[in-house]
């Protein structure tokens, strides 16, 4: 080969690993594993962005900590779904965050966003409040858009987030713009590929009913048509009454319902009153990543248990 021809092909790789290791990544916060995931994924080579809810906490029940306000005030960009489900970052971000760009990821161009479901076998979403309106706070219940915001759980949400974390990186650190938009084009091949797995994966029970712990898979469900039929509570912090849990017992045996699944962090024993004397089974799907470790293959991670609990359970002879 020419040495022309050489440099001319090693030039890209050059200026690439340059741009990713020539500057310093500004400080960057996330929100949610599954947002951390995403935003490694796009720093990688660059720098690994903080995360605030980590371990097996959710986003649902989570109190700040000293170490996630000295991050947000830290920080150059923060990445979150947005007031719809972290509630406890809203006022943080008022008065920490005044120096970050601070991105809600659930307004991202492009994202498929859908409404709550109310009533029936999803407990509808005023909870007994009174007629003011008060709500209590709960995470659903805020009234941010009244959409659902377990948005990650469809992998073109996925992509569409993606695009506006490489944008806002890019706006943030131009210096490492390249090494942001490949690792971009890298995990968008990596998101199509996984969105026809897990295609695959669930097809042969997608039409098979079951039950979810709290209504966090509509937009799985929407993108993969599998069959959830209810779910035991909306908000996974308000503990469901026993009318309610009679109510969703009926549906598991009105329906056939196959499966039941539990979530790690939420009371699993409502699970198995609500499967008593049924034959329906239990399982577990954990939609916040709780028990996963944190990083850039975290994502894929969560998408492929979620399927493969979801056929494993559905699929199991009576």
């Amino acid at each position: 080969m020419k040495l022309s021809s050489a440099l001319g092909l090693a030039l890209p790789a050059l200026l690439l690993a340059g741009t990713a290791h020539g500057a310093d990544a500004p400080v960057v916060v996330t929100s949610i594993k599954p947002v951390h995931s995403l935003v490694s994924a796009i720093m990688q080579g660059v720098g690994t962005p903080e995360l605030i809810v980590d371990g097996a906490a959710s986003p649902h029940t989570y109190s700040m900590k000293p170490s996630n306000a000295r991050a947000l005030q830290n920080a150059k960009v923060v990445f979150w779904i947005g007031p719809g489900l972290e509630v406890f970052l809203a006022k943080p971000l008022e008065t920490l965050g005044t120096d970050a760009s601070i991105v809600e990821l659930d307004s991202a161009p492009g994202l498929t966003r859908l409404k709550f479901r109310e009533g029936g076998a999803f407990e509808a979403h005023d909870d007994g409040d009174d007629d003011d309106g008060d709500k209590s706070g709960t995470d659903h219940d805020h009234g941010h858009g009244a959409f659902d915001t377990h948005l990650w759980l469809d992998p073109v949400n996925a992509k569409a987030m993606a695009a506006e974390i490489t944008t806002t990186l890019v706006a943030a650190d131009p210096a490492n713009a390249l090494a942001y938009q490949g690792n971009a084009e890298a995990l968008n091949a990596r998101l199509d590929a996984l969105d026809k797995e897990i295609s695959g994966i669930v097809s042969p029970v997608k039409d098979k009913p079951f039950i979810v712990f709290h209504d966090a898979y509509q937009y799985f469900e929407h993108r993969y048509h599998v069959r959830v039929a209810g779910s035991i509570t909306v908000s996974p912090e308000t503990i469901p009454g026993a009318e309610r849990i009679a109510e969703i017992h009926k549906k598991v045996v009105d329906l056939g319902a196959t499966c039941v699944f539990a979530e790690p962090q939420f009371q699993p024993r409502l699970v198995d009153v609500v499967l008593e004397g049924t034959r329906a089974r239990a399982g577990v799907l954990d939609p916040e990543a709780g028990t996963l470790d944190a990083g850039p293959d975290l994502y894929f991670t969560l998408m492929r248990a979620i399927a493969n609990n979801l056929k494993d359970c559905l699929s199991r002879e009576s």
